[in-house]
């Protein structure tokens, strides 16, 4: 068993979708993995019992549980987040508190222990650039102040700035994720996620709904590609004091998703266009395109993803059938 291997990893936000595939990964190649999630968008039903598996039900605002549980771990790997932009335009309180006090809690724990902590950030970081292929230092391109979705951004900005001064100040060890458009099983529809929620359209007959005229561009990285940029990024140490954009080049627009979607699934569905006014709270804000440039993250390890576009909807459509099926017995 190898030295990262033997090591004990706290997963903030690990009942949940990338936490959940993060905690198997990690349980597979023999570590020893504690869960903290108050599963208000986890799932305890993702993890199963296992012998190196412990569970607890709790918040990252309990600053007592935290500091026993860092204490008690050696790398600590933060995804506990509010997440999806339909509940950060909804509850954007919720959003607040939870991704800047949640994580600066985290963050002093991890500090206090000298443990090192990877947290994850989000392509929300860059607003509305849509320039092309985003660097980690690509410009912060936001709207106006009115608008609540980019609070999301700011909020998740002033986690990264938090860690990054641990770091260069107090020598906290930490890495910084941004991850584009995760995609796979076990990805819930109920937070305005795209693909889940159109899957689950086509194969209800209903109108996938698409929100603007839909030439808007996204590029979807499949999860299990996005564990393990995760797992490279956590074995290597040249990594700490960096910031990683993780997530697919291959660019799709909206409406070009809904037909992959409607033809995988055999649907009779057709397209409905919604416009954001009518979706979301006047003066809701899109960007035309998000794609990342993640040369940073293939030079240092040599990733790249390995699932396709068409691979990750064989996925999800799979999964829907399966749990249309369960609830239809």
């Amino acid at each position: 068993m190898g030295k990262e291997a033997a090591n004990t990893y706290l997963i903030t936000g690990g009942s949940g979708f990338v936490g959940s595939h993060l905690t198997d990964a990690l349980l597979a190649r023999g570590s020893s993995v504690v869960v903290l999630d108050n599963l208000s968008t986890g799932r305890s039903s993702n993890l199963n019992p296992h012998p190196n598996l412990r569970c607890v039900q709790g918040s990252v605002l309990d600053e007592l549980m935290v500091d026993e549980l860092v204490h008690q771990c050696d790398v600590v790997v933060h995804l506990a987040a509010a997440v999806g932009v339909k509940l950060i335009v909804e509850q954007p309180l919720r959003c607040l508190t939870t991704n800047i006090r949640g994580s600066e809690i985290v963050i002093e724990a991890a500090h206090r222990y000298r443990k090192k902590i990877l947290i994850t950030s989000t392509s929300e970081i860059y607003g509305k650039n849509s320039s092309g292929a985003l660097r980690e230092d690509a410009d912060r391109i936001l709207g106006s102040t009115a608008v609540v979705r980019w609070a999301y951004s700011t909020a998740k900005a002033v986690d990264e700035i938090l860690a990054n001064a641990y770091h260069k100040e107090r020598g906290l060890p930490t890495i910084v994720v941004r991850l584009f458009n995760t995609v796979g099983p076990r990805q819930s529809a109920a937070y305005g996620m795209v693909i889940p929620r159109l899957v689950r359209q086509a194969l209800g007959g209903m109108p996938l709904t698409i929100f603007g005229d839909g030439t808007q561009s996204r590029c979807f990285a499949h999860v299990a590609d996005v564990v393990d940029a995760l797992l490279l990024l956590l074995g290597n140490d040249e990594a700490i004091g960096e910031t990683f954009n993780i997530g697919s080049d291959h660019e799709v627009s909206i409406l070009e998703l809904a037909k992959m979607i409607i033809d995988r699934t055999g649907s009779s569905s057709e397209v409905a266009f919604i416009p954001y006014h009518e979706a979301y709270d006047q003066g809701f804000e899109d960007m035309t395109r998000r794609v990342p440039d993640t040369t940073k993250l293939q030079k240092l390890t040599g990733w790249a993803p390995q699932h396709s576009l068409d691979e990750i909807l064989a996925d999800v459509v799979k999964e829907a059938r399966a749990d249309l099926a369960a609830f239809t017995q």
